[in-house]
């Protein structure tokens, strides 16, 4: 069964930097696309960041290039966020994804809080 852990999160001043990580069990991840979404009170759930199998090719959502930076290590299959300069708007819960790259569907972690105080 797979099962996704996230970690990291919490509560920082604007311009501030946090990470999130997320460690997958239960399977073989070499070809699953990993990456993180986030959901704002009353708002839908928006794709932040994602990255390829191989680590090579990254995807960032307008709204956070040049702060966010998405890597992964096949090693431990973890994929991390790190969100440098942080905004307001950035508060959200943070949520883990990982698919199999031919799949529309995959897994969901439990989701971490991100609070950027205005």
């Amino acid at each position: 069964q797979v099962q996704l852990v996230e970690s990291g999160g919490g509560l920082v001043q604007a311009g501030g930097s946090l990470s999130v990580s997320c460690a997958a069990s239960g399977g073989t991840f070499s070809n699953y696309v990993m990456g993180w979404f986030r959901q704002a009170p009353g708002k839908e759930r928006e794709s932040v960041a994602r990255i390829s199998r191989s680590g090579e090719s990254t995807y960032y959502a307008d709204s956070v290039k040049g702060r966010f930076t998405i890597s992964r290590d096949s090693a431990t299959d973890t994929v991390f966020l790190q969100m440098n300069n942080l905004k307001p708007e950035d508060t959200a819960v943070y949520y883990c994804n990982i698919r199999p790259i031919h799949m529309s569907v995959g897994y969901w972690g439990q989701g971490t809080q991100v609070t950027v105080p205005s």
